[in-house]
């Protein structure tokens, strides 16, 4: 099979050759486990690609995101950073008071295709050359630009409030990020992507409540626009965030990418095994950073125990992080291809 169809098959659980893979990595470890990088790509080529980007220069953007110093994003918010190789942090909020938001805010739709045909016809092209599974170059977080915009504090009691303002605010967010996905959604790729980290190490930021009533509908919006041309939806969302799975079922997501090690993993594929894609991951608070690589392989084993099925429904996946540890990180990969040999000779998993 071709990457693009072992992911098709295994997102509609119509049993892949095998399971796809998908290694992350940021400049950290490109820079500091560069051999490491290179042998998991290498061994375990990733079976997933993004689009060509097709966005204008941004006349506001500022600075390298993740080298020290200061960093200025497309929507003019100003970030920090102390570490090379991960990304900053927004230490001073261009919202500062609520009721100004209108003078502050500006959306980049600078930055959209003039020309969205050419545009189209690049990406088509580019679809073409690779058989492997493209998402398309956009990934609203409406909830963390709120964040990065109000600041972190500001957010959370904002959201108890929800005054006009803070819905007035959100809604020219999600207008922004509505247009992205319809235009995305227009091209050749296979699936768009969304993102908001919701969990602490045990809830939800915010109540479950509130989180449906805001951001339930503008999710929902972005699988709608997703099927509507018959794209699949990828979601990523660090921490715990089990109360709300069902929700993700319902509205249409596709695969999620979450920490299933901050959550009970019985309770998870029971939920939603067979219904939801577990787009990885393996621990990368304890894990990955242990220089034990058989914490490596007993962490695959108990996400097959709950999680695996020949059928699809499940990507081999990890974020190679600050402290990953390269044997550990091998033998994870390693362990799903026992896993797999397992299950095909009938083998107790």
């Amino acid at each position: 099979m071709t990457s693009r169809e072992r992911v098709h098959r295994c997102l509609r659980f119509e049993h892949p050759d095998h399971m796809p893979h998908d290694l992350w990595t940021i400049p950290w470890a490109d820079k500091n486990r560069p051999e490491v990088v290179a042998e998991l790509r290498r061994r375990w080529p990733s079976d997933f690609c993004r689009a060509p980007t097709v966005y204008r220069p941004s006349p506001v953007r500022k600075g390298e995101p993740y080298e020290i110093g200061e960093a200025v994003d497309e929507w003019g918010c100003r970030f920090v950073n102390i570490q090379e190789g991960v990304h900053g942090e927004v230490k001073e909020p261009i919202v500062q008071d609520l009721a100004e938001w209108r003078s502050v805010v500006r959306p980049p739709f600078e930055m959209l295709p003039d020309n969205e045909g050419a545009a189209r016809d690049l990406i088509a092209w580019e679809a073409e050359q690779e058989d492997r599974f493209m998402f398309g170059d956009c990934c609203p977080r409406p909830w963390e630009r709120y964040q990065f915009l109000r600041g972190t504090e500001n957010a959370m009691m904002d959201m108890m409030d929800q005054s006009r303002n803070v819905k007035g605010l959100l809604t020219t967010i999600h207008e922004y990020f509505l247009r992205e996905c319809e235009f995305w959604a227009s091209t050749a790729v296979d699936a768009l992507t969304f993102m908001d980290d919701w969990g602490s190490q045990s809830a939800l930021l915010i109540p479950p409540s509130i989180w449906r009533e805001v951001f339930k509908p503008m999710y929902r919006d972005y699988c709608d626009i997703a099927r509507s041309h018959d794209k699949a939806i990828f979601m990523h969302s660090d921490g715990y965030i089990q109360e709300v799975y069902p929700d993700l079922i319902e509205i249409g997501v596709t695969a999620i990418n979450s920490q299933l090690f901050c959550m009970d993993m019985a309770e998870l594929a029971r939920i939603g095994k067979g219904k939801i894609t577990f787009w990885g991951e393996i621990d990368r608070q304890h894990v990955l950073p242990s220089p034990d690589p058989q914490r490596g392989r007993d962490a695959v084993r108990k996400v097959a125990r709950h999680l695996y099925d020949p059928a699809g429904g499940i990507i081999a996946q990890f974020e190679l992080s600050p402290g990953s540890n390269g044997p550990t990180a091998i033998a994870i990969f390693e362990e799903w291809d026992r896993v797999e040999e397992d299950a095909r000779a009938g083998r107790p998993l």
